[in-house]
């Protein structure tokens, strides 16, 4: 069957959550042709409510794409639902393989996949991902202020974890699990008022909706109202892998990203990157930001690249 391609684009941009259609925005409002290519599996959907976004506090993450989504219609941008497996350059920029076996060129690449969490392996916490086992103070730490919080320590974020958690409840507690605090910061801890609860946590337990705590290995029910773990993010991206960009670990130590300049620039020319695919740490406003910036960096690369072609070559000035 003969491949069908879409040509014309100035960018497609891989990746539909809040980087990228603020980046596909900020194209269109420039008046670029530009395509989003979204998977459909935004990171925060399991979430209640986006926080920390003036003016969209507590709103559905689906419900603030779904706004985006709309919003780059208006302006003259499309969208596509797809997943991008594969890229390649050709004469006049990019070519986008995408898993149906269709095929998008665009002229610029901005790519903003995201990541993935990798959850401890203990019973009960997928399941309750983005609900009663949480993350971050600051994405849902109002939501379960004042209640019994666990941090399951699987790394080295774990005090961390507790001693930020700590402003938000006086019941907070560091399950010691498989990596119990080094002694150095015991005193933290306790003077945050954060008690350290020995031995391995064998499961999240209690009715979908609502925890009732965590078993401890010698089978001690520890009530609990929410759980806080650390996942392993890992920014993966078949489009950035076959044009030879390779993740690297974090500074942070908290996985893996795609390393690119503060305007979204990567080491590949005219793929650019935004949220957390290469920022970890970077939340849905941060990320939009980062969107928008790369969006204003591409259309200001493609001028440049217009004004070249329409502009006489320069004529060698003879030696004196």
């Amino acid at each position: 069957m003969a491949v069908q391609q879409q040509d014309g684009y100035d960018a497609v941009v891989v990746g539909g959550g809040a980087a990228g259609l603020s980046g596909a925005i900020a194209l269109a409002r420039s008046r670029r042709r530009v395509l989003v290519v979204d998977a459909g599996s935004p990171r925060n959907a399991p979430a209640a409510g986006v926080h920390n976004l003036i003016g969209r506090e507590g709103t559905s993450p689906l419900a603030l794409l779904e706004q985006g989504r709309a919003d780059l219609v208006a302006y003259g941008g499309e969208v596509r639902r797809g997943r991008a497996v594969g890229a390649r350059r050709t004469d006049d920029g990019f070519a986008v393989d995408l898993e149906d076996g269709s095929v998008v060129r665009g002229r610029r690449l901005l790519v903003t996949t995201g990541l993935e969490d990798e959850l401890p392996d203990v019973p009960g916490v997928a399941e309750r991902w983005g609900h009663q086992v949480l993350h971050c103070p600051f994405c849902h730490g109002w939501e379960v202020r004042d209640q019994r919080i666990g941090v399951l320590a699987t790394g080295a974020m774990a005090t961390h974890q507790a001693v930020l958690f700590s402003r938000l409840s006086d019941r907070v507690v560091l399950l010691a699990h498989d990596v119990p605090p080094p002694a150095s910061d015991l005193p933290r801890l306790a003077a945050a008022g954060v008690a350290v609860v020995t031995g391995r946590v064998t499961a999240l337990e209690g009715e979908p909706d609502r925890l009732a705590g965590v078993r401890l290995e010698d089978g001690t029910l520890l009530p609990l109202d929410a759980v806080v773990v650390a996942p392993r993010m890992v920014a993966r991206s078949a489009v950035l892998d076959a044009l030879g960009l390779e993740p690297v670990p974090h500074p942070t130590g908290t996985g893996q990203h795609y390393p690119a300049d503060p305007t979204g620039r990567t080491g590949v020319a005219g793929v650019f990157l935004a949220g957390n695919v290469a920022d970890l740490t970077a939340q849905v406003g941060t990320s939009a930001a980062a969107g928008t910036t790369a969006g204003a960096m591409v259309h200001a690369e493609l001028i440049e690249e217009e004004l070249a072609a329409l502009l006489p070559a320069p004529v060698d000035q003879p030696v004196a």
